[in-house]
């Protein structure tokens, strides 16, 4: 298991005027540095109650990392009965860096007390050459590997959801229509600070402007991130959920928002038209927390109580 290393946190680059090597460079350095014993001051400790190891799916026409929480087996017999535990499938933020290691806090401590069996899609990351459509089969096809493989996994097909956070919710947004199409019925999904938006309109919301440079530099990187995410002349609300046509008939969705945070209005808006489509959601925010608060519960304090709450969400929708 990752994070007995140590590793030094490169500097933030020029995202305006970012090269694919220097962006390549970035993001070695940047996931080095997440996955390492040195972040946990940050990412926090993960739950000693999970197991935590990578795993290689073969996908069509790729291996596709993941990374897999399983609840500790306690020696007498229990593990025999979880072999139908529920199944949540996490895909992690960043859009163009990130690991499914800088998530072991959430998805460990998830893993060891719904128990469930916790999948992170280590997905492919928004590149020159590799735009978010890539991205979002890597989410829905490991969600659909997995549930073809349920006995292989021990777990229950009929109990999965589907968690992200950021660009990791719009995939795992994405994930639970394409879930809907293909029959796959879905207990719930959970997204966190999600963006939802990468059309031209994706700067249009009040808490661009507001959060754009405080408290981080958010801008930037999401201009970053439409650039890379969607090719010139694409249908970019192919991979906008909030431009979906018909969200009616989803998995009952959880949208957990911080509100400083310049995506804030995205996860609201969103809520609004699940709502409006008739898709059970609950909104909940945390006034004063920050973008990707979730993941770092060393410097967020809201981080602890936004955990218990998707395990108190999750516990009653996967439920038997």
């Amino acid at each position: 298991m990752s994070g007995t290393t140590t590793a030094t946190r490169p500097p933030e680059p020029g995202f305006s005027t970012i090269t694919a090597e220097e962006l390549r460079a970035y993001r070695d350095a940047e996931n080095r540095w997440r996955a390492s014993g040195t972040a946990r001051a940050m990412l926090g400790e993960p739950d000693p109650g999970a197991e935590i190891a990578w795993r290689q799916l073969a996908l069509p026409g790729r291996d596709l990392p993941v990374r897999v929480y399983r609840p500790v087996s306690t020696g007498d017999g229990e593990a025999d009965a979880r072999t139908g535990m529920p199944l949540v499938v996490h895909v992690h933020g960043g859009g163009f860096v990130g690991t499914a290691a800088q998530c072991d806090w959430t998805n460990s401590h998830l893993a060891a007390g719904l128990p469930a069996l916790v999948v992170s899609v280590e997905h492919r990351l928004l590149a020159p050459g590799s735009t978010l459509s890539n991205a979002a089969d890597d989410g829905w096809e490991v969600l659909e590997h997995m549930v073809r493989h349920a006995a292989q996994w021990g777990v229950d097909p009929a109990r999965a959801a589907v968690f992200g956070e950021s660009c990791g919710a719009l995939i795992s947004a994405l994930t639970a229509v394409r879930a809907r199409e293909a029959g796959l019925a879905l207990k719930a999904q959970v997204l966190v600070n999600p963006v939802v938006d990468v059309t031209e309109t994706m700067f249009d919301h009040p808490s661009i402007a507001e959060y754009a440079y405080s408290p981080t530099r958010a801008l930037p990187q999401l201009e970053l991130i439409q650039r890379l995410a969607v090719p010139p002349g694409s249908d970019a609300a192919a991979v906008s959920p909030l431009y979906t046509e018909d969200l009616s008939g989803l998995a009952p969705a959880l949208v957990v928002l911080p509100t400083k945070d310049a995506v804030a209005d995205h996860g609201r808006r969103y809520a609004e038209r699940l709502r409006a489509a008739g898709t059970p959601v609950r909104l909940s925010e945390y006034p004063g927390a920050r973008h990707a608060f979730l993941t770092l519960p060393g410097v967020e304090p809201q981080a602890d109580a936004a955990r218990a709450e998707i395990l108190q969400f999750l516990r009653a929708a996967l439920a038997k």
